[in-house]
């Protein structure tokens, strides 16, 4: 069951990386947040570099893939975040669950017992309320009614939602549950320090050839930012956790996606006391469900 723990530390740093990135974005751009936590991140994981090596040719090339799928994703999910209403990201957003159950059922040979599958739909059902506040749930926890913008200011629906960035963000979830997948399949054969000094080396390359293209101003100013280091060293430990799990025979890529949405209750909790966001009894309320939901998935 150590799969299972280490597994849950990433979902918790996860959580916390969220609100680290949204410190970290109140000094520093979007992308000068990306780039420079991803430079630090490499340098943290360098001294693995000892184990590194030693790989066949094809599998450098399958970390290259993996890597190049996570940027890709990254860029797609910033664009359509910054383009789309949060809520309607939001809801997007849970489609990483369904993805990776379905690469996990349909490519891995795992099977979704009737626990599972409920724990998959009170998951589900959790992450859609704290999207939703529906009128009944508004009378019992007194939550704020939404501001009614008059007719005459709202936007036409086809500049707040257009299609291309909704096919934009769902693209991303499902490349985000493929490295997922990959993964799973990559820790069969490398060791966590080989995929993850590769994975970052090959990040910080797509990162930089990025940068260098698109002409993007970096200042040197970013490093100073505290909550950067802080996040840098969050994504190596949660990264490092999830590849030792993968790489466990017994652990399932279907339950290891519900666990990871362990990390609502560190954002719900850190928005409440960090940014000070209201309407934490109800986010509370449906993280509860969504751990209702974990429990039965790994039973």
């Amino acid at each position: 069951m150590a799969w299972i723990f280490l597994v849950l530390l990433y979902g918790l740093l996860k959580g916390s990386r969220a609100l680290a990135k949204k410190k970290a974005m109140a000094t520093n751009s979007i992308m000068e947040v990306l780039l420079s936590y991803t430079v630090i991140s490499f340098l943290l994981v360098v001294p693995q570099a000892k184990d590194a090596g030693g790989l066949e040719t094809k599998f450098y090339f399958y970390i290259a893939l993996k890597a190049f799928v996570i940027f890709v994703a990254w860029i797609f999910s910033f664009n359509s975040l910054k383009r789309l209403p949060v809520g309607v990201f939001g809801i997007l957003d849970l489609s990483r669950v369904l993805f990776a159950t379905f690469l996990g059922v349909c490519f891995l040979g795992e099977r979704i017992g009737l626990l599972q599958l409920a724990g998959l739909l009170l998951v589900c059902a959790g992450l859609l309320m704290l999207k939703f506040k529906l009128p009944v749930f508004r009378r019992i926890f007194l939550l704020e009614e939404p501001v009614q913008v008059p007719a005459a200011k709202r936007l036409p629906a086809s500049a707040d939602v257009t299609t291309f960035y909704v096919v934009l963000a769902l693209v991303s979830c499902l490349l985000n549950a493929l490295s997922g997948f990959m993964d799973k399949i990559l820790m069969k054969s490398v060791s966590s320090s080989q995929l993850q000094f590769w994975y970052m080396l090959f990040l910080v390359s797509y990162y930089v050839i990025y940068v260098l293209v698109k002409r993007e101003k970096i200042s040197l100013s970013v490093f100073k930012n505290r909550w950067i280091w802080l996040l840098a060293v969050m994504f190596v430990v949660g990264d490092k956790a999830l590849f030792i799990a993968n790489g466990m025979p017994q652990s399932r890529v279907t339950v290891m996606t519900l666990i990871k949405q362990s990390s609502c209750m560190v954002t719900i909790l850190g928005g409440h006391f960090m940014f000070k966001e209201k309407d934490t009894v109800y986010r509370l309320f449906c993280a509860f469900i969504i751990l209702a939901g974990i429990i039965l998935g790994v039973l």
